[in-house]
């Protein structure tokens, strides 16, 4: 039985190890990229808006959720334009050279790109000086993930 145990958890822990290495951060089961919720909606709504199951669009080995048809056809024609930075990672965390996971609901539309944090606290933090935590993770998530040729 410890065995057995010790082999769960080399696995469970190779296993975060790879997708900790995939470019867009997903949900453990289903591979929804942040977290199910309608990318295009942050640019049209202002606002988290969960997406509906009959309008999803796979890219990047993700599956993107749309709350409308007319979201994921925007999404389909312009992936980068709506497609959130550091892969949906947080923002904040990429700055420092971490992949972690995020808050839906803690966005931000910024010098016309989207960025996520991992909650409304760390938000409130990386909002204060946005612009130097974004130079920063500029250069890191490019060699943090394996960027698929677009």
């Amino acid at each position: 039985m410890k065995r057995l145990f010790t082999v769960i958890l080399i696995f469970l822990a190779s296993t975060k190890y790879t997708l900790a290495a995939e470019p867009i951060n997903t949900t453990f089961f289903g591979g929804l990229a942040i977290d199910g919720y309608d990318t295009v909606a942050y640019w049209t709504e202002n606002k988290a808006v969960e997406g509906k199951k009959q309008f999803s669009y796979e890219w990047w080995g993700a599956i993107w959720r749309f709350s409308s048809e007319d979201n994921m056809k925007a999404f389909i024609k312009d992936p980068h334009k709506y497609a959130p930075e550091y892969g949906g990672y947080c923002a904040y965390a990429m700055s420092d050279n971490r992949l972690v996971g995020i808050d839906p609901e803690a966005f931000d539309v910024y010098n016309g790109k989207l960025y996520l944090n991992y909650s409304k606290s760390v938000q409130k933090h990386w909002k204060e000086e946005k612009d130097k935590f974004i130079e920063e993770a500029d250069g890191f998530y490019p060699n943090k993930v394996s960027l698929p040729v677009k």
